[in-house]
């Protein structure tokens, strides 16, 4: 049995990168700029750590649930589409074939699936990890000394960024974000996708302001 086309195309935005590289505040400004909605990947990791450790089977079931469950209800919905971030760790297949599960709902329905892939020094991260937008939006990331460690040990344990990978796909998109603002980013972004410009509703976007332009 097939599915019956949505009545538009909706939009799925896949943003990869490593831990604190810009991915949510980036995909908040998209948000603001397209009326897509935001999920970032702390949405689902920040209530699961309530009951699990990061990591645990149960951890990963319950955060890939609520994350499949999502996409799937946005696909079908007539929203215009969902932003997703990831970190990918390209040198494990598994996530790879994550990635393209989540986006499986929106090929299904005849959407658009996008990739946009961010990158930024070491120095401007650990930065970055420190700044109060990041703070608010995922709590376990509080204790900045830990969160520190985590974010050096992920760059010694995975390559979390391309090589070359994704070159050649269409629909992707890598971008240098150690010196742009997230909305210079999120600008060059919607311009390159040709993303629909839309003011959106009260509550669109996912989070609050990003306070001072933080990344």
């Amino acid at each position: 049995m097939t599915e019956a086309p949505a009545p538009f195309a909706p939009v799925l935005l896949r943003i990869v990168g490593p831990p604190a590289v810009g991915k949510m505040t980036v995909g908040h400004e998209i948000a603001l700029r397209t009326g897509l909605r935001l999920f970032h990947n702390h949405v689902a990791i920040e209530p699961a750590l309530r009951f699990f450790d990061f990591g645990t089977p149960p951890f990963a079931r319950l955060v890939g649930g609520f994350r499949r469950a999502v996409i799937e209800e946005v696909a079908a919905s007539e929203l215009p589409g969902l932003i997703l971030t990831f970190v990918q760790a390209f040198d494990d297949p598994r996530d790879a074939e994550t990635l393209e599960g989540y986006a499986e709902p929106f090929r299904r329905r005849g959407g658009r699936v996008l990739l946009l892939e961010l990158e930024a020094s070491t120095p401007e991260r650990l930065r970055r990890n420190e700044s109060a937008f990041r703070l608010a939006e995922k709590p376990s990331k509080r204790d900045l000394a830990a969160s520190r460690r985590r974010l050096l040990a992920a760059d010694g344990r995975h390559r979390l960024n391309s090589a070359g990978e994704y070159a050649d796909r269409p629909g992707y998109l890598r971008i240098d974000n150690t010196d742009r603002s997230p909305g210079e980013v999120a600008d060059h972004v919607v311009r390159h996708f040709g993303l629909a410009a839309r003011a959106p509703e009260s509550g669109e976007g996912g989070t609050g302001p990003a306070p001072g332009g933080p990344r």
